[in-house]
């Protein structure tokens, strides 16, 4: 299965509860730090919630 990289390049302060979680729920706490994801609906959806947070790359 292919696997997608996820990096969170903005603050979590001031966003929405349910973004918040999102970004956690995903394994991403604080600036810079970066999680392999499966590519997936899933995780699509997850991403699309956050898109303006978050850098994605493949593998």
């Amino acid at each position: 299965m292919a696997e997608i990289k996820i990096r969170l390049v903005k603050s979590l302060i001031g966003c929405k509860k349910d973004q918040i979680a999102t970004a956690r729920s995903l394994g991403l706490r604080k600036i810079g730090n970066e999680t392999v994801q499966p590519d997936n609906a899933q995780t699509q959806g997850k991403i699309n919630k956050i898109v303006h947070l978050v850098e994605v790359s493949k593998g």
